[in-house]
């Protein structure tokens, strides 16, 4: 590539300066439809509580709701992921949820990296493979070969240099980084040596760096007849076998992988020196019947975009900044990539993070918006479409309203999700003896909970959402001039319908939770939100809200919250995040994580045998300071508050997360 060289010198010239280096960025989008056929939980009851999950090679990325009792469980989530490594593989496995042991993996589906561009914009179904300890191999080995002919005194000898360089990406064994050796093995039809390099600790990575030599005998004549026969037939019969190993140390040794190569393959004094990803043992030779464990429906959108230097895009940069003064903005070109994108979140997310960063988005949402109301006919429709300006208010309120969501939201979420009160108020879903006055009282108290944290936190919201909502708001009361609810409805139907109950409905999509919450605990959450959507629309039907209700026991549960206080709450909340007077941004004097999770951490000063060289620890990366704990909750182990400039060690710390593998804490 023209990139990977500099340019060439001619004559006295000096050299041209090195070309810039294009980047590749990936990303995945998944969308999890369905699975069929599972099989049947062996007993009596042959239902199974299913969810699935997302692994980039052995690593997981995401999870499904679960399924109960269900052999044909279907999940309708989508996922978007920016893949920050390079990636062999992508699986998806199937899970049985078990409360007492651990969760049981029913089958998966693994695709080649390279395989992907294949099912771009379908929904194939696929078999569900089998899974063993052969099947979990990933990884790749670096090897050198070479080939060398011996004069002796008895004859000609070849000798075979096998190098074992070093490894990549062999998978963690029980969570953590294996203790991998590699057993290098000349095969043929009446020999079988075999030699074992070091083990290397707590490694996915590891470097031998180890030569073993491997004698090869030859005639002891050079007659015509035999010399070039016999080396031939030699070299047919044999081959190279190197297996990689966990050492169990008492435990049984765990197999990671091998690689067979031919010695026929290298050629005399020459050197042949390449990279082999791992492969199960007997690879393609025994054939399983996939589809007795089921299927699964995917839509898989894999992408890889090649970006060049930022100057070469200073004429596009340029052109989309001036889009939101064209007129009209229609011609502009930021409507019109918004438009000709097949995917068009492909566009709207970029769209806004640049227009954001140049302070233009106002201008720009609010000027495609007076669209969308000129097509609008009746007031309580407003902006309920799927336009490109609805998506660019939805893209712009999960950027900056991320913190607004997490000191709103989140104390309540996570109360709710770590010990849930039983919810059901569907007759049809009520199990013997519960009582549902009881269930729809704690409903209630979770209703007013959430409720309450909404309509106190106008204070918290960020000024870019309130200065939008303001202008919404005013083009909606120029718009329909009669109507006296518009006002609201035209921020409710954002602020409500979609940030607050999205939000409720789906805590991990907005990284209130780390996990997709169980069944029990998403129904709360659906049957809250719900509610919660219907008390912010504000009288802004013409008809009565409980109407607004497919379900008759949601209509009845839904007469408890007539009372005027809601009402005149949920205006008093709208009237502040739409207006356009200063406010102290009270929420954002606290401090902001920006992310957090588990690492495994390095323990120094260690050398007596037996103690762990590496202890998982809780690690928080806050707008103000680094810190890890013992345990989620606990008290602060080490914490550096000298974190002046946490947007540049944010990427750092980002990409720890995202390969929690192993964490030094040197420095901290």
């Amino acid at each position: 590539m023209a990139g990977e060289h500099g340019g060439g010198r001619r004559g006295g010239e000096s050299r041209d300066p090195p070309a810039a280096p294009v980047r590749v960025l990936q990303s995945l989008r998944v969308k999890i439809c369905e699975a069929k056929n599972l099989l049947p939980y062996p007993g009596p009851n042959k239902m199974r509580d299913c969810f699935c999950t997302v692994n980039l090679d052995q690593e997981e990325i995401f999870r499904t709701n679960v399924v109960e009792k269900s052999l044909n469980p279907f999940y309708g989530e989508d996922f978007y992921f920016e893949i920050p490594r390079m990636f062999h593989s992508l699986s998806f496995y199937i899970y049985d949820k078990s409360l007492l042991q651990r969760d049981l993996r029913i089958g998966k589906v693994a695709i080649k990296r390279e395989e992907l561009c294949r099912f771009y914009g379908k929904e194939p179904w696929f078999p569900l493979q089998p899974i063993d300890s052969n099947s979990e191999v990933q990884g790749k080995v670096h090897l050198e070969l070479k080939l060398n002919e011996l004069i002796t005194d008895n004859g000609s000898v070849q000798q075979l240099m096998v190098h074992i360089v070093e490894c990549e990406g062999l998978p963690l064994v029980n969570g953590q980084s294996c203790d991998p050796y590699a057993s290098v093995s000349l095969v043929g039809p009446s020999r079988n040596d075999q030699k074992k390099t070091k083990v290397k600790k707590k490694t996915s990575n590891p470097q031998f760096n180890e030569k073993f030599y491997f004698e090869v005998t030859r005639s002891s004549s050079y007659t015509k007849k035999s010399q070039f026969q016999v080396e031939e037939e030699d070299i047919e019969k044999l081959e190279v076998r190197v297996d990689l190993w966990n050492n169990g140390n008492l435990a049984q040794d765990v197999f990671l992988g091998e690689i067979r190569i031919p010695v026929r393959v290298l050629r005399n004094d020459s050197s042949h020196q390449a990279w082999y990803w791992l492969l199960p043992k007997d690879n393609g030779s025994k054939s399983s019947k996939y589809d007795d464990l089921g299927s699964l429906r995917l839509s898989i959108c894999y992408t890889e975009d090649y970006v060049l230097p930022s100057d070469c895009y200073c004429p596009l940069k340029t052109l989309m900044m001036k889009s939101p003064d064209i007129k009209p903005i229609t011609a502009s070109a930021a409507f019109i990539l918004g438009e000709i994108c097949r995917d068009k979140n492909d566009a709207i997310l970029p769209l806004v993070r640049l227009l954001l960063h140049h302070q233009k988005l106002v201008l720009f949402v609010t000027t495609i918006a007076q669209l969308d109301l000129n097509d609008t006919q009746e007031a309580n429709t407003i902006f309920r479409g799927n336009s490109l300006a609805t998506r660019c208010m939805d893209e712009t309120m999960k950027i900056v309203g991320n913190h607004y969501l997490k000191v709103t939201l989140k104390n309540v979420i996570d109360e709710i999700c770590e010990s849930p009160k039983p919810c059901e108020i569907d007759p049809n879903r009520l199990r013997e003896g519960d009582s549902i006055d009881n269930h729809k009282d704690n409903l209630r108290y979770y209703v007013d909970k959430v409720f309450s944290c909404i309509v106190k936190s106008s204070m918290s919201c960020p000024t870019v959402m309130c200065d939008l909502f303001s202008s919404l708001r005013h083009m909606a009361v120029r718009h329909f001039p009669n109507d006296r609810h518009v006002q609201y409805s035209a921020v409710s139907s954002f602020v409500f319908l979609r940030f607050f109950a999205v939000a409720v409905v789906s805590p991990h999509i907005f990284h209130l939770r780390s996990h997709h919450p169980d069944a029990q605990t998403s129904r709360v959450l659906t049957l809250i939100s719900k509610t919660i959507q219907t008390l912010g629309s504000v009288g802004s039907l013409s008809k009565s809200k409980t109407s607004s209700f497919k379900e008759p026991f949601m209509c009845e549960f839904y007469k408890m919250f007539e009372e005027e206080t809601y009402t005149a709450d949920v205006k008093k909340f709208l009237e502040e995040i739409s207006s356009t007077e200063s406010k102290e941004p009270s929420g954002m004097s606290e401090s902001v994580i920006l992310k957090e999770g588990e690492m495994y951490k390095r323990a120094q000063g260690r050398t007596r045998i037996g103690k762990k060289g590496f202890n998982k620890r809780w690690f928080s990366l806050s707008s103000r300071e680094f810190a890890y704990h013992k345990q989620k909750g606990e008290t602060c182990l080490v914490c550096n508050r000298e974190v002046t400039t946490c947007c540049q060690l944010f990427l750092f710390f980002f990409l720890c997360f995202l390969s929690p593998y192993s964490f030094y804490d040197q420095g901290l």
